[in-house]
């Protein structure tokens, strides 16, 4: 059996741009890898066809995109898989924790098939699969750029921040079509920029944190624009909403004032960055 962490994610920044060739929205974001996670467990069949067993999804899982992905891209013999994964990272929340399965799944069976691709060759195979994915092949904090096929490895201070999950996901297409609806969106995007915020003070990102798809996500509910202003309320000097939402996360001085915020605040919880 082999296990794999699928880490979740916070888009500190996320500009959104025109659409792509591709029908997608182009992006540049910087993505900090956080440490709430999904535990993968994947194991080899001696026959039959790949199961993926995740209670927590209806429908189809992108963790069974990812192996059919991984057997049309990859060369080699791959044996039937049976993938179980033990959630934690909440569902259709802005998280990336689909796409974090995903990617962990692809690790696992580059892994087992005795590692035919390189970590740049899985991230091609991950890119049709969604814009997060291919940033969770290699999970760490990363700036994301195009339609999240261009991923470039950042370095960001530790932080301690209070996520707050919601009972409701929020489905990203919808956001989208909302941002399409409300005319938002810019027209060029500058990873140089986001570039800089990652290599400079705390303080200078913590002033620039921003999300295009907030006002998108607001428009349609409502609510979480309380859960910012409760954030803001309980100290954090930044606050906004994670990728498409309907999560929220306010970043903190420090630990305890994180662990202070979330006794607090009904139904949240504290992560830290990852080192």
């Amino acid at each position: 059996m082999l296990r794999e962490s699928a880490y979740a994610k916070v888009n500190l920044v996320l500009h959104v741009g025109p659409r792509a060739d591709n029908g997608l929205h182009e992006v540049c974001s910087l993505f900090a890898s956080i440490d709430l996670a999904d535990e993968i467990e994947v194991v080899q069949l001696a026959s039959g066809e790949d199961r993926v067993v995740c209670p927590s999804v209806a429908g189809e899982n992108l963790a069974e995109r990812a192996i059919a992905a991984f057997r049309d891209g990859a060369s080699v013999e791959l044996p039937p898989l049976e993938v179980t994964i033990h959630k934690h990272i909440p569902v259709a929340a802005g998280l990336g924790g689909g796409s974090a399965d995903a990617a962990a799944v692809l690790r696992a069976a580059n892994q087992l098939a005795g590692r035919p691709l390189a970590s740049e060759e899985l991230a091609a195979l991950a890119a049709p699969l969604g814009s997060d994915v291919p940033s969770q092949v290699d999970p760490g904090h990363a700036l994301v750029a195009g339609t999240g096929e261009r991923v470039e490895r950042v370095g960001l201070p530790q932080l301690a921040l209070v996520l707050v999950p919601q009972a409701t996901g929020l489905a990203t297409a919808e956001v989208f079509a909302e941002l399409d609806h409300l005319g938002g969106g810019r027209a060029t995007l500058d990873s140089g920029a986001l570039r800089e915020l990652a290599a400079g003070p705390p303080h200078r990102l913590l002033g620039a944190m921003e999300n295009d798809l907030q006002p998108a996500a607001l428009s349609l509910r409502p609510e979480l624009g309380a859960v910012i202003g409760e954030l803001r309320a309980a100290g954090a000097p930044a606050a906004l909403l994670s990728g498409s939402g309907p999560t929220c996360f306010g970043v903190f001085e420090d630990l305890g004032a994180a662990q202070l915020a979330c006794s607090r605040i009904k139904g949240s919880r504290v992560a830290v960055t990852r080192s």
